[in-house]
């Protein structure tokens, strides 16, 4: 199982248009019902900070990819110009977890 996690900052004038780029890869994701990765998002509490973390299965024999989803393609095209501190991905070891 490999997971990836991305922190950054949107700008504070562009932050709800992140969120609502975040929300269409939601909505496409969900007519579009890839397999093979868990995908969450969270808007920290200061308001512009997001933390995305995907977690691809080694269940899936053929797992479909976030990169194919155009709506996610859309949400990092433009993400360098939306942000104050731009997006750090890091590789993460899953431990354990809950539903």
């Amino acid at each position: 199982m490999t997971s990836t996690v991305v922190r950054y900052q949107a700008k504070p004038d562009r932050a709800d248009e992140n969120q609502r780029l975040i929300e269409a890869v939601f909505a496409d994701l969900e007519a579009r019902q890839p397999e093979g990765f868990t995908y969450k998002v969270f808007r920290l509490a200061d308001g512009v900070s997001f933390l995305h973390v995907a977690i691809e299965h080694d269940e899936v024999e053929k797992p479909d990819s976030l990169q194919d989803v155009p709506a996610f393609q859309a949400f990092l095209a433009g993400i360098a110009d939306r942000c104050d501190v731009p997006p750090v991905a890091t590789s993460a070891t899953v431990v354990g977890g809950y539903r």
